[in-house]
C-alpha cells in the first residue's frame, strides 16, 4: 500500500522484442535492457520476428532493416498492419537515409542509427513507452476539437468525421502539440525538440510525419489545409473552424 492507505498495483514488466541477426549487437541490446528491467526476447530474422509477435504480443519491437530473409521494412509494413500498432523503434546503418525515411513512412516511432549507445536506446525505448501508455493525464481531459476533427489526449484517440484514426505514437503527439498552438509556425528543428524530444537528429524524420499526417487528417493531403507548410521555416496548424 502506499502512504494514503491505497493499495498499489504491481507494474507489468514490458516485454521488448529485439530483431537483429548481428549476435554481438544483439546481446549488447538485451544485456542493457534486461538490466533496465525489460523482459527481453531475441530472434534473428524476419520470419522469427512476426512469428514472435503473434505468439506474444511485445510492447516493443526493437528492429533492424538489414535482415535475412523477410527485411526489416517489411516486418515493419506487417507490424503496422495489426490493429494492436506495437510501437517500433529501428536500428539503421548509418548511409541508409533512404530506408530509414521508408521505415517512418510505413509508422515506424522512433529510430537510431548504427553505431549507437545502448544506454540511448534504453532511454528511446522508455521513453516510447511513456508515451504508448496512455495513461490519462490529471485533471479534467484534453479535447482538441477542429471541425469535424476531435483529439483526447487522455485516452491518445483521434477522430475524423466520426471513424476514428489510426495513428503511431509520434504522429499523434506531433498533432497534439500542433492542435494546441494553431496558427504559430514552427520549425523542424523545434518540433524535433518539442515533440520528439531531440535537440538533434535528421530533420526528414518530422517531414515525412507531417506528410503521413496530412495523408490521414486533410481532404487533400496535396493542398493541405490544417497543416500548411511555411515556407523556409516549416510549419503551422491553421483550424478549418477559425
Amino acid at each position: 500500500m502506499d502512504v494514503d492507505g491505497r493499495e498499489q498495483r504491481p507494474q507489468e514488466t514490458k516485454r521488448v522484442l529485439v530483431v537483429d541477426d548481428d549476435q554481438t549487437v544483439s546481446d549488447v541490446i538485451c544485456r542493457y535492457l534486461e538490466h533496465d528491467g525489460f523482459q527481453v526476447n531475441h530472434v534473428g530474422d524476419g520470419a522469427a520476428a512476426l512469428t514472435a509477435v503473434a505468439r506474444q504480443a511485445p510492447h516493443l519491437v526493437v528492429l533492424d532493416l538489414m535482415l535475412p530473409g523477410v527485411d526489416g521494412l517489411q516486418v515493419c509494413r506487417e507490424l503496422r498492419a495489426r490493429p494492436d500498432s506495437v510501437p517500433i523503434i529501428m536500428l539503421t546503418a548509418r548511409g541508409d537515409e533512404a530506408d530509414r525515411i521508408l521505415g517512418l513512412q510505413l509508422g515506424a516511432d522512433d529510430y537510431l542509427t548504427k553505431p549507437f549507445s545502448p544506454r540511448e536506446l534504453v532511454l528511446r525505448v522508455r521513453s516510447v513507452l511513456r508515451r504508448a501508455s496512455g495513461e490519462p493525464a490529471p485533471g479534467r481531459p484534453e479535447v482538441l476539437t477542429d471541425g469535424d476533427l476531435a483529439v483526447r489526449t487522455d485516452s491518445r484517440t483521434a477522430q475524423l468525421s466520426g471513424t476514428e484514426l489510426a495513428l503511431t505514437l509520434r504522429e499523434f503527439d506531433l498533432l497534439v502539440h500542433l492542435m494546441r498552438h494553431p496558427s504559430r509556425a514552427f520549425t523542424r528543428a523545434e518540433l524535433l525538440e518539442q515533440v520528439w524530444g531531440w535537440n538533434f537528429g535528421d530533420h526528414s524524420t518530422v517531414t515525412v510525419h507531417v506528410r503521413r499526417l496530412r495523408e490521414k487528417i486533410e481532404t487533400d493531403p496535396a493542398a493541405p489545409r490544417r497543416i500548411v507548410t511555411v515556407w523556409g521555416v516549416g510549419y503551422r496548424y491553421e483550424p478549418t473552424d477559425a
